[in-house]
């Protein structure tokens, strides 16, 4: 098998220095001994594969032995000072890079994921092979995903798609990056991925004809230019299609361009006059040219783009590079790599890598998980438009930023005295969007009173969303604290605790410690500033309150008696409450009283008792399909009525129909805590057309409560129905 192996390396680097290759693959062989892949195959197999990948990429020896030991640390004895020994410190950092903190503990699974995603991103900003080896680790895992359990397959399928893919888009390594996002679809939508191949094999025959045709065409203008090209055919990558009908709302039969006509050329003179022949031959659609050549992408792809009207009048894509282009547009960042062949491209590549450093820095201060896994997903999965400064400079942003965003992105001094801004020449609203092309002008006034807490509403750039809360932290900390008490008191006054024993400053000053603050006061001030928010605070101090009350002073007899009888009173009370349920039953006064799950009525609905032999009275709505019909004369049903003394909930459930996007659920619980209701169970599914369909069971007094709660998500324009149902 190590010849095998030796041979693969070989095929792509045939210069690579082997020793230490060889020397990892038996320590590596020897440190997995026994252990054994979910497949049933040797653990070694993985990381063989993740070395092969990492060839096939043409890196250096040292990442090569990293990518066999990378596993090491994680699942074996060995540890961090061994791997220095036997192979040195940088190979180590490395491999330390690409583990896991699986030896700490965290909370919850959304800290773990943000903690290892911030300690692999600081890795891979001082060395960015860290990351070339953790996508050549995930795409051999996507590769042998189908061992793992249903829900595991969608986790990791889910996580790929949005974190992993996008990484490989943004180091520019497209050979990576359609294989994870094809891979993971085949297990996010499988339905969806296996249909939308039959349909591809079925139109196959006929669209390498139609190639086949465009291509020699192509060929006969070109062979009189007198340049060396090379034309080929590439076939769209599945997702490309799948995100084309989806969220274009389009169908398979309305993609025509399902083939791309790659040129490459020697020179980029030459990919100019190719461009010229493709305009001559055939007409450009209008809006469908993009030269990445002049405006390379952040990845540093470059290519020019152009979509023509083809001879049936078919629209299909050609894409015109160089050959240096297109191996970057394979490998991305992987073929500029510093140390390849002995070449020193240090401060090329720290340019390249300009936009991870400041993702970093603008993450830096986020310490909730979620918010730091989704403004990562945002940073990395956007979309971006390119703006020009009035001296011509190309800005980047992502899809839909406004002026106030790229006044953040020249200085964040621009920003915080930002009061208009001119695009092409015309003032604009601070929320405009901008475009592609458009030349942005920042208006400011020395005399401005800082950023405005409403362009946290509009502004897309994760930097001017951290900027703009910074400002507030810094120059209005004292407002901050006074608004951030009064919200954390009313907090405490709905759940029902005394605020002068629940806020006692002695006890109070250590409990925020386990939010990573200091003191009181900057819990008001993060509160005040919207640094932290309630949902993370009151877990944590209403867990401190219960640790300090848990071992108060001992009782007298007197009152540890009044105690035993009020907890007996109490226990009387529940049991009460559990038999009538809110519930007067006519003629009858103590009786069990239970609600039926088919039509779960609460009160305000019109309401009939069933007499259930051996389980008391059961409540339906009169409305109820399983009543109905009947007759209601029969000596089995008694009238019933709400007892609207009793301060009981109950269960109700409705169901929510929206298209399927990000935030979505997290955007309705929201709602419904602003109606102060509680959500006790959900169960949600997206349909083959990407509508989600969202079912909840939540907690209310009355059906007043819920009309309130089904007109407020009625009145949120991108919800399709709203109903209440039942099981």
């Amino acid at each position: 098998m190590l010849e095998n192996f030796i041979i693969q390396i070989q095929q792509h680097n045939p210069n690579i220095e082997y020793t230490n290759i060889i020397k990892a693959y038996h320590f590596a062989e020897s440190a997995h001994e026994g252990q054994l892949r979910k497949s049933g195959e040797k653990y070694f197999t993985h990381p063989l594969q993740v070395a092969l990948i990492l060839a096939e990429l043409e890196m250096d020896d040292n990442t090569i032995v990293a990518g066999l030991l990378h596993d090491v640390l994680e699942d074996t004895k060995y540890e961090y000072d061994e791997i220095v020994a036997e192979f040195g410190e940088e190979v180590a950092w490395l491999v330390d890079g690409v583990t896991k903190l699986t030896r700490l503990k965290y909370e919850s699974k959304e800290e773990r994921q943000a903690e290892n995603l911030r300690k692999m991103f600081l890795a891979m900003a001082k060395d960015i092979r860290v990351i070339i080896i953790k996508l050549a680790d995930r795409l051999h895992n996507m590769r042998t995903l189908e061992y793992m359990n249903e829900e595991k397959k969608k986790e990791k399928a889910m996580e790929t798609i949005e974190i992993y893919a996008p990484i490989a888009d943004r180091l520019g390594i497209s050979k990576i990056k359609w294989e994870l996002e094809d891979t993971s679809l085949r297990f996010i939508d499988p339905e969806g991925y296996y249909e939308l191949i039959e349909k591809v094999n079925k139109k196959r025959g006929e669209r390498e004809e139609y190639i086949k045709h465009v291509i020699s065409m192509l060929d006969e203008s070109l062979v009189d230019m007198g340049i060396n090209y090379e034309i080929t055919g590439r076939p769209k990558h599945f997702y490309s299609i799948y995100k084309k009908m989806v969220y274009q709302n389009k169908s398979f039969e309305e993609i025509f361009d399902l083939t791309a006509i790659r040129v490459i050329v020697d020179n980029i003179k030459d990919c100019y006059g190719v461009l010229g022949i493709v305009h001559t031959l055939w007409k450009p659609i209008p809006g469908r040219f993009k030269d990445y050549i002049a405006m390379p992408k952040t990845n540093m792809y470059q290519s020019l783009h152009t979509t023509v009207i083809g001879p049936k009048g078919e629209p299909f894509e050609i894409q015109i590079r160089t050959e240096d282009m297109h191996k970057i547009a394979e490998y991305g960042i992987a073929a500029h790599w510093k140390y390849k062949e002995g070449r020193v491209e240090e401060e090329n590549i720290d340019k390249k890598l300009t936009w991870l450093r400041q993702m970093l820095e603008w993450q830096r201060d986020l310490k909730d998980p979620k918010e730091f896994v989704e403004s990562l997903k945002i940073d990395l999965f956007t979309n971006q438009v390119f703006v020009f400064t009035p001296k011509g400079d190309v800005v980047e942003l992502p899809v839909g930023s406004t002026p106030v965003d790229f006044a953040y992105k020249i200085h964040s001094g621009v920003g915080n005295s930002c009061i208009g801004g001119k695009v092409d020449g015309r003032i604009v609203p601070l929320d405009y969007k901008l475009k592609t092309g458009n030349i942005v002008e920042v208006i400011t006034s020395a005399h401005s009173n800082g950023p405005s807490r409403d362009w946290l509403k509009f502004v897309k750039s994760t930097q001017a969303k951290n900027k703009i809360r910074q400002w507030y932290k810094k120059e209005r900390k004292e407002e901050n604290i006074l608004k951030g008490k009064d919200m954390l008191e009313k907090e405490v006054k709905r759940l029902g605790y005394s605020t002068k024993e629940f806020l006692q400053v002695d006890w109070l000053n250590s409990a925020v410690k386990k939010l990573s603050l200091n003191a009181i006061e900057d819990l008001y001030a993060s509160l005040g500033y919207g640094g932290i928010s309630l949902n993370q605070v009151m877990p944590k101090l209403k867990e401190k309150f219960r640790a300090e009350h848990k071992d108060d002073k001992k009782m007298t007899v007197e009152e540890e008696l009044a105690e035993k009888t009020k907890k007996k009173t109490d226990k009387t009370d529940k049991k009460k409450r559990k038999q009538d349920q809110g519930i007067t039953v006519k003629g009858i006064d103590s009786i069990l009283v239970r609600f039926a799950k088919c039509c779960s009525p609460v009160p305000g609905d019109d309401i009939i008792g069933f007499i259930t032999r051996g389980r008391g009275i059961t409540v339906h709505r009169k409305d109820c399909p399983n009543i109905k019909n009947e007759d209601k004369t029969a000596d089995r049903f008694i009238e019933v009525e709400w007892n609207r003394d009793k301060d009981t909930s109950y269960e109700t459930g409705i169901q929510i129909v929206a298209p399927d996007k990000k935030g979505l659920l997290s955007e309705i619980t929201n709602i419904i805590s602003e109606v102060n209701l509680e959500v006790v169970g959900i169960n949600a599914k997206i349909t083959k057309e990407k509508v989600a369909i969202i079912n909840l069971t939540i907690l209310i007094f009355d059906t007043s409560q819920l009309e309130k709660l089904i007109t407020k998500l009625k009145n949120k324009p991108e919800v399709m129905d709203v109903k209440r149902v039942t099981s």
